[in-house]
């Protein structure tokens, strides 16, 4: 397990280092909003208000899986209280007032995989925008200094599966 946390940490600290690059920071600090809140239940009850058909059913299938993986995020953060990585790793780089909750699994990770997942599933051509812009997330919280890699891995696996299973209840 050390040796999986060691590796664990190289990957973080490789990619938080770049924190002060200009461009990278712009685009990750903007990025990762569409995986919080705002954008999230945006994105899921704008179909269900004004769309029709499958549209709608996909909005409704984002809103359910969005709902289900909060859950499940809040639940585990109770139950595996992981510190986020700014906090044990002495040289991680983070924005001013980051957040101090816990740090496993990704929140906003799961958040935006729950959201794409089932629109993926009724439009997949829609896959090669929204897989890229999910990943994005995911990385740009491992940029901030807010998650450790395997913090939004869990996540983008709740959020697949949250997805999926909205669908399948729909």
């Amino acid at each position: 397990m050390i040796g999986m946390y060691n590796f664990e940490c190289r990957i973080f600290l490789g990619m938080n280092s770049l924190f002060h690059q200009k461009a990278l920071n712009r685009y990750f600090r903007s990025s990762t909003h569409l995986g919080g809140a705002f954008c999230t239940i945006f994105a899921s009850l704008l179909p269900i208000v004004f769309g029709e058909g499958n549209i709608r059913l996909a909005g409704a299938a984002s809103a359910l899986a969005l709902l289900l993986s909060h859950l499940q995020v809040l639940l585990i953060k109770k139950l595996y209280p992981r510190k986020r990585p700014y906090i044990t790793l002495k040289q991680a780089k983070v924005l001013n007032n980051p957040l101090k909750d816990h740090s496993f699994p990704s929140g906003h990770t799961t958040a935006v995989f729950s959201v794409i997942t089932p629109v993926i599933v009724f439009f997949p051509i829609l896959a090669l925008l929204l897989i890229p812009a999910g990943i994005t997330v995911g990385l740009s919280r491992i940029y901030l200094g807010l998650h450790y890699p395997s913090d939004v891995l869990a996540g983008m696996v709740l959020g697949v599966s949250a997805g999926i299973l909205s669908c399948m209840i729909m």
